[in-house]
């Protein structure tokens, strides 16, 4: 149980949509293994608020699994969990960067997890991060875009941003809106651009790559992808949504 009394618990599924109501649409999504808290549950449907970022939502109560502390998570792009430490043994499950699991023992190049054998090379144990975000995000280029999307199969503007923070210590909240107000500091206009250095539209945010390049995930690829940032501010403003409004630059690393 939580210090509220609600009751904590883990995705058990690869991936799982975080709906704004029940049957509702996908507001985000959330990983394997990260950890809830069930805020009540009802018919079959739980509303949860997901510990990362305290974003809440409903999604099925068949998606939930006793809470755990995990050891590892997934630092690859994306990886398999098999039925034996053997690669061509039958794959349980396709598991996206980010998602956390409980080794229970080593066999060769394998790890036995609660969701089966995964490559040991895959796998950071839980308490080390990396350094680089915008290098994590680098790691999605060519990732389909699906809005609310969070994992290496689907992600959105926001998600790629979440993703790559968290990933590297930083506390990231799930939506573009929340990230400008809170990520980073504030440059004034006119600033140069730094790679690592994000800029916000009303609804958008995406990665500087370097002085000249975004790294964004966008409808107008369908995916992750680098755009020259001066065409980019001129598409987005003249397919309607404005100027850029923010450009904040994330913590040095130590």
């Amino acid at each position: 149980m939580s210090e509220s009394g609600s009751e904590c618990a883990r995705i058990a599924l690869p991936v799982v949509d975080l709906l704004r109501a029940p049957d509702g649409p996908r507001d985000r999504q959330l990983l394997c293994g990260e950890a809830v808290e069930i805020l009540d549950q009802k018919q079959g449907w739980a509303h949860i608020r997901a510990t990362k970022d305290g974003y809440q939502g409903y999604m099925p109560d068949a998606a939930l699994a006793p809470a755990q502390t995990n050891s590892h998570w997934i630092s690859a792009p994306a990886s398999h969990a098999y039925s034996a430490a053997d690669f061509k043994s039958p794959d349980l499950a396709a598991l996206s960067f980010g998602s956390q699991v409980l080794v229970s023992g080593f066999e060769g190049r394998f790890a036995a997890t609660d969701q089966g054998y995964i490559p040991r090379v895959h796998l950071t144990p839980m308490e080390q991060q990396l350094r680089d975000p915008l290098s994590v995000a680098m790691g999605f280029l060519g990732t389909p875009y699906l809005w609310g999307g969070n994992s290496r199969f689907g992600i959105d503007c926001s998600g790629l941003v979440q993703l790559a923070c968290l990933a590297c210590g930083i506390a990231c909240p799930g939506d573009s809106g929340p990230q400008e107000r809170q990520l980073g500091t504030l440059l004034p206009p006119g600033s140069a651009y730094q790679p690592g250095d994000l800029l916000f539209w009303k609804g958008h945010v995406a990665w500087v790559h370097d002085p000249d390049t975004l790294l964004h995930a966008n409808v107008h690829a369908m995916a992750v992808a680098l755009e020259t940032l001066q065409q980019a501010i001129a598409r987005i403003a003249d397919q309607g949504d404005g100027p850029v409004t923010a450009h904040r630059r994330l913590p040095q690393i130590g």
